[in-house]
């Protein structure tokens, strides 16, 4: 049993870190936080279930949303929305995408459904049989393309030329900008990444958490306690949070009660915050 929420744990903190991912990398590409993040998932979820029960097979249906994904919830909600906010005050730009938050889920309750709705078991219901363990399907397929998601995100930032220019300006805007680098290229690009990577998530967690218009809203604000808890200006930091997050609830609704889990999680959050206020892995900024 142990095992069993190990690995269960480990898949819900993997959907938790890739969105804690994108705030990350919304943070350090353009200072600000999109907390419309985890409506921007349920966005995803509901197109991907539409395709689906249009009859589009599963495959085309995710490379459809993904795209559907980046170029809407990615690229037309930066130049449309957080690009003409930029010369605000951050204050503005997150109210903003509170404001985008609400439209988008009330939205989806109101022009396609309140209710809620199964999603496809795309990896199917059998568990993996290892001895006298076992595992989740789901499970497992969740962590294995998480794994290669993160890994595949990180060889981009760390080996293409767009990559290290999106560490150039996490690391010092000004002196990027003086290299030549087009801040608002890179930014617009950090964007598209985060919707690829909740738009992933959202085919991962809809399976388990079924489709409902209000789904992202609990999901997003955990990985934003993700992101917190682990550093909000590291990608690593995020993947430590999502994990510990996903962790701690398991284990909390195992051994002590499902209603605890996420006061446990909170309070790790303030313990964390009173103690090191960056983060486990985050760096002091000014």
């Amino acid at each position: 049993m142990f095992i069993q929420l190990v690995v269960s744990g480990v898949a819900i903190g993997a959907i938790y870190a890739l969105v804690a991912i994108g705030f990350t990398l919304l943070w350090q590409a353009s200072r600000t936080v999109n907390f419309a993040q985890g409506d921007f998932l349920t966005v995803s979820a509901v197109v991907m279930y539409a395709l689906i029960c249009l009859g589009i097979p599963f495959i085309w249906a995710l490379a459809a949303t993904v795209i559907f994904s980046a170029i809407v919830l990615g690229y037309v909600i930066k130049k449309g929305l957080i690009q003409p906010l930029f010369n605000q005050s951050h204050r503005t730009i997150i109210v903003a995408t509170i404001a985008l938050s609400f439209l988008a889920s009330n939205s989806i309750a109101v022009f396609w459904s309140a209710q809620c709705k199964a999603f496809p078991r795309i990896f199917g219901m059998l568990p993996y049989k290892v001895g006298e363990i076992a595992l989740s399907r789901q499970h497992v397929w969740t962590i294995a393309i998480a794994v290669v998601l993160i890994v595949a995100l990180n060889l981009f930032i760390q080996r293409t030329k767009p990559g290290k220019a999106m560490q150039a300006v996490a690391q010092n805007r000004e002196a990027a900008r003086v290299l030549g680098i087009n801040i608002s290229n890179v930014t617009t690009m950090v964007f598209v990444i985060n919707a690829v990577l909740v738009a992933f998530a959202a085919m991962l967690i809809a399976p388990v958490y079924m489709v409902r218009f209000d789904m992202g809203a609990a999901l997003g604000l955990k990985a934003f306690y993700s992101a917190t808890i682990g550093g909000f200006n590291q990608v690593r930091g995020a993947l430590l949070g999502g994990f510990l997050v996903g962790i701690i609830e398991t284990f909390t609704s195992a051994y002590i009660s499902n209603e605890y889990r996420e006061v446990i999680v909170l309070v790790v959050l303030i313990a964390v915050i009173l103690i090191r206020k960056e983060g486990l892995l985050g760096t002091e900024e000014r």
